[in-house]
């Protein structure tokens, strides 16, 4: 019996920090009905309702846990935090102090302790409780609350001081640098305004931010920081003259900073003025000639929209010949130089590149060789290989995932089937998260793995971090689209080290060993397009949930589209929509004169006012007006995405970079997708799971058969009806397939054994 009652708790325990109660409640009740003075129990039930907000049904369990067993800490704190919410501030004190008194190294309560302590006007027991958790364990929140406390006191150089300790903790937080902004007006110093703007940049309020800026301004000249985020500001809300200004402005000022010239150099880029970008480059060149980092990003700049092919053939062939030359002339025989090698690797990727549809496998191998080269020319203690760690008995595989993207990413969304439906008895994970953003996702994440690392921003860190925890094998989940990780997967950190497809394009590392990919988008021939060996998950390779679609909110009367239209959805990012292929649009409007096509804007209002002339040009081609079929909306919320999927009638995929999360999510609704079969995995994974879901009559080979197939759904409602009908049949083969995670598994397995 008590070991039943240890796995219910223990489950109950799982789910609770998971975010599913109603689960867990379930869990804690079924041991209630086993032993009804069960204290673990009733403290579940109790930290539960807190969470509801049910405050009086939490208090009554957290004391009869406690009466079951008084010496409980975490009981005595969750009690404190409803007496809190009740307003019994007296007794709360009381409440953190037995905790604290039952468990001394309790830092939660301390923190709690003190802020309550505050609210009933007891000043000195909440300093000495911040102090007590500051000398226990420094924590950037509780120097916060004790800075606070000095400005209310009037002790405003002391809270200064407590804040800017903070923001060395915790650098770039919002709520610290508001912090400061506070400490500083109380003196009516002129740094409030820079620090209340730097506090609403980092919260993504620009126009606040501005405001607070321009302030600042009036009185003095900004740091470098301080104009790389004013011009951010104004990129963000597409006032992209004055954010030019801004940066030319900085570079006056500051003509040796590096950053600015780079920061110019890719708003520059996002703005669709590519040689201009390039320019800036050699301005910055003229001043610095030695910088790496200047040269490497002028051979980076492609643009995120094409105007023509030729335009295509133009930037490849150029970036081939200029990285050509950089490798030849890039000596990383002194420590100058190899510094300079890291910087410039670390801005950014050659990301654009593969979106020109081509074959870019000698060209990742030429990229991926080269950061390989510097980053063991920095850190030759981590690009040895070692052997396999010798698995005792009774320990388990130790597998290591590591990502920017451990978040709501299509990366985090569509990988976290591995982790949720894998074998934990066999296999212990470890992941870790080097990008700077959190959100839900990523505590699933930290729930979900046995051992979770948030360490952004610190090469160093991550590596010494992984060869502490000796992993069997390391797989990066989506390498080419942040630098800081290319650099950690140019590194050696694992016996065996895999790349996936977060970003379906080969690494060209050499320190990778497989590319772990998906049988169903791949072609035969498909290991010619990788330096890693080719690992063919069965099906898609991944556990995906079929999708929950929200309640719909709004019709096509909302977007002015009206109901007897054809409506064609087209909804992938514009830098995959190559100018060779704008010919489809206006061939399925001359046919289906109803249609109405609808496409997702980019960010940059520049970039979609380009696409809007390509297709213009397009649909004069052919005598019509484009404003009369096409409809550009600007990027959407997740709910008003599911609208558009439920309302439109056929989906127009892109040709040689597909959707992905975006097709499973278009099958979930039934949608018919006419996609075409490309000659690499980037260009075939829509053709995957329509493959999958057994809807193979809307994949096109030629770009005649795909116009062809779009216009017999736009005319032929029946068909599309059969077609809908269809993708419902397979969702049963699509969504939940724990397939590919078994296959996967059996990888490692096989690794492990053949490594020893």
């Amino acid at each position: 019996m008590s070991s039943e009652l240890d796995i219910l708790l223990a489950d109950g325990f799982r789910l609770y920090e998971s975010g599913s109660l109603t689960l867990a409640e379930q869990k804690f009740c079924q041991v209630l009905g086993i032993d009804v003075t069960q204290p673990q129990a009733l403290r579940g039930l109790g930290m539960l309702y807190s969470q509801q907000g049910r405050y009086e049904d939490a208090l009554d369990y957290l004391e009869q846990s406690l009466e079951c067993d008084e010496n409980q800490a975490i009981c005595h704190y969750t009690r404190g935090l409803v007496l809190t919410k009740l307003g019994y501030l007296a007794e709360a004190v009381t409440a953190y102090q037995q905790a604290l008194l039952i468990e001394p190294g309790y830092l939660n309560a301390y923190s709690e302790l003190g802020n309550v302590s505050i609210e009933i006007g007891d000043l000195n027991q909440a300093e000495t409780a911040y102090r007590q958790r500051i000398a226990l364990s420094p924590d950037w929140r509780s120097y916060v609350s004790l800075g606070h406390l000095f400005v209310a006191q009037q002790r405003i150089e002391e809270a200064i001081s407590v804040f800017e300790t903070a923001l060395k903790l915790q650098p770039r937080h919002p709520d610290i640098l508001y912090a400061l902004g506070i400490a500083f007006a109380a003196k009516n110093h002129p740094d409030s305004s820079l620090y209340f703007g730097f506090s609403a940049y980092r919260k993504q309020e620009y126009e606040t931010a501005i405001v607070h800026y321009e302030q600042f301004q009036k009185n003095q000249e900004g740091e470098i920081d301080f104009y790389l985020a004013l011009a951010d500001c104004y990129q963000q809300l597409n006032r992209w003259e004055e954010a030019i200004t801004t940066y030319r402005q900085g570079i006056v000022l500051h003509p040796e900073a590096v950053e600015l010239y780079l920061s110019f150099i890719l708003a520059l880029q996002n703005c669709g003025q590519v040689e201009e970008a390039r320019q800036v480059a050699d301005e910055g060149l003229e001043v610095l000639p030695d910088r790496l980092s200047l040269k490497l990003e002028k051979i980076r700049l492609f643009p995120i929209l094409y105007q023509n092919s030729e335009q295509v053939e133009f930037y490849r062939n150029r970036f081939i010949t200029e990285l050509d030359n950089l490798i030849q002339n890039c000596p990383l025989n002194t420590e100058f130089y190899q510094k300079q090698g890291l910087n410039a690797t670390a801005v950014n990727t050659n990301f654009y590149l593969q979106y020109q549809g081509k074959n870019d496998l000698i060209l990742q191998q030429k990229y991926g060789q080269f950061v390989h080269q510097v980053m063991a020319a920095n850190y030759p203690q981590w690009v040895k290989p070692f052997p396999m760690p010798i698995l005792k008995s009774g320990e388990r595989i130790r597998i290591g995932y590591i990502s920017a993207c451990l978040q709501w990413h299509t990366v985090g969304m569509v990988f976290s089937g591995w982790l949720e439906h894998g074998n934990r008895e066999e296999f212990e994970v470890y992941c870790y998260d080097v990008g700077r953003q959190r959100d839900r996702l990523t505590d699933w994440f930290r729930v979900n793995s046995d051992y979770f690392y948030s360490i952004p921003d610190d090469i160093p860190a991550v590596c010494q971090q992984i060869q502490q925890d000796n992993l069997h094998i390391l797989v990066f989940l989506d390498l080419g689209m942040y630098a800081p990780l290319t650099q950690l997967g140019s590194l050696r950190l694992a016996p065996v080290q895999a790349v996936a497809w977060g970003h379906p394009i080969t690494s060209g590392l050499p320190t990778q060993d497989y590319f772990i990919s998906s049988d169903l988008m791949e072609p035969e021939n498909a290991q010619t397009h990788y330096s890693e060996q080719l690992i063919r998950l069965p099906n898609l390779g991944i556990y995906f949930p079929k999708p929950l679609i929200p309640e719909l909110n709004k019709n096509r009367k909302d977007y002015d589209i009206s109901g007897d239209a054809v409506m064609y959805l087209s909804c992938q990012s514009l830098f995959k929509y190559l100018p060779q292929y704008d010919i489809i649009f206006p061939r399925i409007c001359e046919q289906v004169t109803t249609a109405k096509l609808v496409f997702m804007g980019h960010k940059s209002t520049q970039i979609t006012a380009q696409f809007c002339q390509r297709l213009e040009v397009a649909f004069g081609q052919f005598g019509l007006d484009y404003h009369e079929f096409c409809i550009i909306l600007p990027r959407q919320s997740k709910r008003d995405y599911w609208n558009l999927l439920s309302m439109a009638d056929i989906g127009l995929d892109t040709f040689e970079f597909t959707g992905f999360l975006t097709t499973l999510e278009a099958v979930a609704v039934n949608l018919p997708i006419v996609t075409h079969l490309g000659p690499f995995m980037r260009g075939r994974q829509s053709a995957g799971i329509l493959t999958r879901v057994g809807a193979t009559e809307t994949i096109a080979r030629t770009l005649e058969d795909y116009i062809k197939i779009a216009v017999n759904l736009g005319l032929n409602r029946e068909w599309r009806e059969a077609i809908a009908t269809q993708i419902n049949e397979g969702h049963q083969w699509l969504y939940e397939d724990t397939t590919g995670v078994k296959a996967l598994e059996h990888f490692y397995r096989t690794m492990v054994q053949e490594k020893r």
